[in-house]
């Protein structure tokens, strides 16, 4: 999306999309686990047993968490610069 000259201040630069790794983190986590479950739902053998898979997923949602944490400040400045315009 272009900014035109009409819409943003003279002395404001033009906002840049900026990367923020929040969301394909979660989604490669979610994925990550839908795998697991579909390859145990497949299989005639646990690949993951529950003592182990509960603490995994806790940890994974945990990390999750402080991804999106860590990058809030990007999505709190791209949220401000678009509602700028």
């Amino acid at each position: 999306m272009t900014d035109r000259p009409a819409d943003r201040p003279a002395d404001r630069p033009p906002a840049r999309r900026r990367f923020d790794p929040a969301g394909p983190v979660t989604g490669l986590f979610f994925l990550a686990l839908a795998g697991l479950f579909l390859a145990e739902g497949v299989t005639a053998e646990r690949l993951l047993n529950p003592v182990v898979a509960v603490p995994l997923v806790l940890i994974g949602l945990g990390l999750v968490g402080a991804v999106r944490i860590a990058t809030r400040g990007r999505r709190r400045d791209r949220d401000r610069d678009l509602r700028q315009k």
